[in-house]
């Protein structure tokens, strides 16, 4: 039973996060340079003109960064999308 119950509540935490994942919040390149600071992500993801990273259930990202602006890990990304 105890492993029925493990699998249900992993089965609910990814239905949580595919529902969660889709929401994105833009910001200005300094209010997004703040959010890095207190979220604290080890890596940041650049596509074409964005980079975006994952924290508290949203995807974060801005048009108006550049690489060298961060002291994380910047990775390059092949696709930003909302679609699963």
């Amino acid at each position: 039973m105890a492993t029925a119950a493990t699998s249900a509540t992993a089965t609910t935490a990814i239905i949580a996060a595919q529902q969660t994942s889709s929401y994105r919040v833009k910001y200005r390149r300094r209010e997004f340079l703040e959010l890095v600071a207190i979220a604290k992500p080890q890596i940041i993801y650049h596509q074409k003109r964005i980079h975006f990273f994952a924290y508290d259930g949203f995807v974060m990202y801005t048009f108006e960064c550049e690489d060298h602006d961060f002291s994380q890990q910047v990775i390059r990304a092949i696709e930003f999308s909302n679609m699963a």
